[in-house]
């Protein structure tokens, strides 16, 4: 599923719609060259969490928590790690993967695809008219991707 975002209020209602789907908790690989709008997704999902604290790019990091909003949020960015690096947590992505919390992993393309749960893809993407374009992708999580598009039936 596709929602194209032509503005920023655009993005923050998909945004708020996304996080009322996602509020018992979610895995989600984030796709999407420098600048294409993952941090600033995830930023408008936790503020529509209630999230307090400042969401900032975990790029020096790799993981950033939240835990002021309605759900835990744990932020990863891959794009620093190396191949071997990327195993050495990828048990510890797996763990954020159970119970209630949402988990987002930025530059999901460095762990090499591998998530055998269940979870979304979202690829961001931007066109030439400096639009933002989301693709959503249900590794198991069909009921997040039918709430979109029953949110977005008819526009």
């Amino acid at each position: 599923m596709k929602v194209i975002c032509k503005t920023l209020d655009d993005t923050k209602s998909l945004a708020q719609k996304f996080a009322k789907l996602i509020k018992d908790g979610c895995f989600v690989n984030l796709y999407g060259e420098i600048g294409a709008g993952k941090t600033a997704f995830v930023k408008l999902v936790a503020d529509a969490l209630d999230v307090k604290e400042k969401v900032t790019s975990p790029s020096f990091v790799i993981l950033n928590e939240y835990h002021t909003g309605s759900i835990p949020i744990y932020h990863f960015d891959l794009y620093r790690l190396e191949n071997e690096g990327i195993k050495t947590i990828y048990d510890e992505l797996r763990e954020y993967s159970e119970g209630k919390q949402v988990t987002f992993v930025e530059w999901a393309e460095f762990n090499q695809d591998e998530a055998p749960f269940s979870h979304l893809k979202i690829n961001v993407t931007y066109t030439d008219e400096d639009y933002r374009v989301y693709e959503f992708i249900s590794c198991g999580k069909d009921e997040i991707i039918e709430g979109l598009k029953n949110d977005y039936a008819g526009i």
